[in-house]
């Protein structure tokens, strides 16, 4: 299936009326997150398929407009601590980055422990009722080691490595870390797992048991 991600960086090509032109068979749209919600809100409208989301760091509590206030992008579904079967996909989401001031979607290593615990039971039932825990995880920030940096601004959360270690998604993908040219690694397999970083954009083309609606 092909997936649009986006993720800390509006697109000028993207927040236009070519989008649609450009971006022809996406399945579904992924933000993950430090993104106005006028701009997933855009894409969506335009394309016209599945939206999800979860919030990054720099994430308004509320976004003002002329158009009205907003919590989140109209439309969209809010992914975070949500364990859920989606056309035959398993996904979970987990909003924010590590903290490093006061603000909102902000967690500290210990809280996000506690997130994570809070998802297992969830888990669990999908492996009774499908074979398998997760199929595509989407975080805001990446795991712990992997694409992280040494700042705490950017490091990784050690419970969603742990998270890849022992439910095994075929799939992660985050975003917090920028990257400014190519050299930078944005796909590392981790075990079972393919974690991406897909600052800006990414087109993917994921092997996903996606079934078509009906």
């Amino acid at each position: 299936m092909k997936i649009l991600a986006l993720s800390d960086k509006t697109i000028d090509f993207i927040y236009s009326p070519t989008v649609g032109e450009r971006f022809t068979d996406i399945d579904w749209v992924i933000s993950c997150g430090d993104l106005p919600y006028y701009y997933v809100e855009y894409v969506l409208d335009a394309l016209n398929v599945p939206t999800f989301f979860v919030r990054g760091n720099h994430a308004s509590v509320i976004e003002y407009s002329n158009r009205g206030n907003r919590t989140a992008p109209m439309g969209a579904v809010d992914l975070h601590t949500q364990v859920t079967n989606f056309r035959g996909v398993l996904m979970a989401g987990i909003e924010g980055s590590v903290r490093y001031r006061q603000g909102p979607f902000m967690y500290t290593q210990t809280d996000m422990w506690w997130t994570v615990i809070s998802m297992i039971p969830r888990l669990l039932v999908n492996r009774l009722m499908y074979g398998r825990y997760l199929d595509l995880l989407i975080t805001h920030a990446p795991p712990w080691g992997i694409h992280d940096k040494d700042d705490i601004a950017h490091q990784g959360f050690k419970a969603i490595r742990w998270l890849l270690e022992v439910f095994k998604p075929k799939y992660h993908i985050h975003g917090h870390i920028h990257l400014y040219n190519n050299d930078p690694i944005r796909r590392t397999n981790f075990g079972e797992t393919e974690v991406i970083n897909i600052y800006g954009y990414r087109e993917l083309d994921l092997d996903l048991p996606v079934k078509k609606p009906r």
